[in-house]
């Protein structure tokens, strides 16, 4: 277990979302925050603060992280953003960033869609860079010889233009969109 307690009265540990219990040094797991600095609640909604602030004061952050043992903080993506592939947990950033390390790929945006013998399966929605070229075969390759592979992507899908919020991309749109094609729907 490693758990940071600061001089400036902030906490910070990482946990097995399942369990409640701290995870080992080295081990993903939720990031929970506590101190001075912490939001007391969200306004107005106490339904939604009592789900993200326990009886202990601790902030569930709904981030995926894990401590080194010099006590550096990893992040590895958003639980909201986790895809649950025959049991196993995957998460979309992990596909994302390794999408974005191919040269032609400037943004990529990962989804889950329902698949009959995993239950969900992920897919790729890819901008590419001005002036480069790639294939949804050459994209799925490059992943196959880098992840496991119920975390490659089923499908690729280019885009020019991402649906958006005021601030944030909808990937809840991009999912709509695919199971409408799919008919998944």
């Amino acid at each position: 277990m490693h758990r940071i307690t600061g001089r400036t009265g902030l906490e910070l540990r990482i946990i097995n979302p399942e369990s409640g219990h701290d995870v080992q040094t080295g081990l993903r797991g939720e990031v929970l925050v506590r101190g001075y600095s912490v939001l007391e609640g969200y306004h107005k909604d106490p339904e939604k603060t009592a789900q993200a602030i326990d009886r202990d004061g601790w902030f569930h952050t709904g981030d995926i992280g894990s401590l080194d043992e010099h006590g550096t903080i990893m992040f590895h993506g958003r639980f909201k953003d986790m895809l649950k592939v025959g049991g196993e947990n995957v998460a979309a950033a992990e596909i994302e960033a390794l999408l974005g390390r191919h040269p032609a790929v400037k943004l990529a945006q990962v989804v889950g869609i329902p698949d009959a013998k995993y239950a969900e399966v992920p897919a790729a929605f890819v901008e590419l860079n001005p002036g480069t070229a790639a294939t949804e075969a050459e994209l799925l390759s490059f992943c196959k010889g880098e992840v496991a592979s119920f975390k490659v992507p089923r499908v690729v899908r280019f885009v020019q233009e991402w649906p958006m919020s005021s601030s944030k991309i909808q990937k809840f749109r991009l999912r709509q969109q695919l199971l409408t094609e799919l008919g998944l729907a």
